[in-house]
């Protein structure tokens, strides 16, 4: 009984020390205009660039010239934005023309 009840101890001790699943994650979201504010005021970013990534969702790239920030967030039609990607060290690539890229 004593031998069964620790086994059953350390499977559970250990399952509660593994890492959480990538479904347990959580993507920061909330009303555009809410973002927009926070990321302006805070870190001084701005629009530098974005596109259509289905028809249903907007990618923005915000960046800051000043600390060097950068967030990448998706918008709904329905106005929430969610967070994909932050970091840090953002550097902005002369465009090139298509005769100019390739080997």
């Amino acid at each position: 009984m004593f031998k069964r009840l620790c086994s059953t101890a350390l499977i559970f001790g250990a399952a509660a020390l593994a890492p959480p699943s990538a479904d347990a994650q959580v993507t920061p979201c909330l009303p555009r205009g809410d973002l927009v504010e926070r990321l302006e005021g805070q870190f001084d970013e701005h629009l530098v660039g974005g596109g259509l990534q289905s028809p249903q969702q907007l990618l923005e790239v915000w960046a800051s010239g000043e600390t060097g920030s950068f967030t990448v967030f998706v918008t709904r039609p329905s106005g929430v934005s969610c967070v994909m990607a932050t970091g840090q060290h953002w550097h902005t690539a002369p465009p090139r023309r298509p005769e100019e890229v390739g080997g």
